[in-house]
């Protein structure tokens, strides 16, 4: 099967890192499809626009058209630069948007396909704010019942990335 991509780069949250369970089982999910899995470390960097700057850096290094990956503020850092690298999608999980303070800097406008999965019982980022995104981008949103880390949802996750990356292609 013809990929129009070529890696995948996966972006972790505030207090995670580079290779947390879920990143390892989607980039496995990638893997498995023929498609490089990359995952930037970002701990000892809170500034959300510092974190941009990186993934632009790296991402310009990489074979691309790109697939970004981004869980809370990974997925805010994901959406912010997909419009300046060559990306074909977004598949985001539980995204840091319109968050106290910071609205003016959700991500809007991103020119390829996106996907969200979101936790209804999050109490970190509201639902409503993966809600609202995913209307005004015409984003498939995914409910699921979890909290913000969506650990115990890492299988039905993993089955909704593979499917996202195979209607890419």
């Amino acid at each position: 099967m013809s990929r129009s991509f070529r890696t995948c780069v996966f972006s972790h949250g505030k207090e995670s890192g580079p290779w947390g369970a879920k990143i390892v089982a989607l980039a496995a999910v990638a893997r498995s499809l023929g498609v490089a899995a990359e995952s930037i470390d970002y701990q000892g960097i809170d500034d959300p626009r510092e974190r941009v700057d990186k993934l632009l850096e790296q991402g310009a290094k990489l074979p691309g058209p790109l697939v970004l990956i981004g869980s809370s503020m990974g997925g805010h850092v994901s959406a912010a630069v997909a419009s300046r690298l060559p990306v074909r999608g977004l598949f985001l999980l539980a995204p840091a948007f319109y968050m106290p303070g910071l609205e003016a800097y959700t991500p809007r406008d991103v020119p390829c396909p996106a996907a969200l999965v979101h936790g209804w019982n999050d109490d970190i980022v509201p639902v409503e704010s993966s809600i609202r995104w995913a209307r005004e981008q015409g984003a498939t949103l995914t409910l699921l019942q979890s909290d913000h880390r969506l650990q115990d949802r890492i299988d039905d996750i993993a089955a909704l990335f593979r499917r996202f990356l195979e209607a890419l292609c």
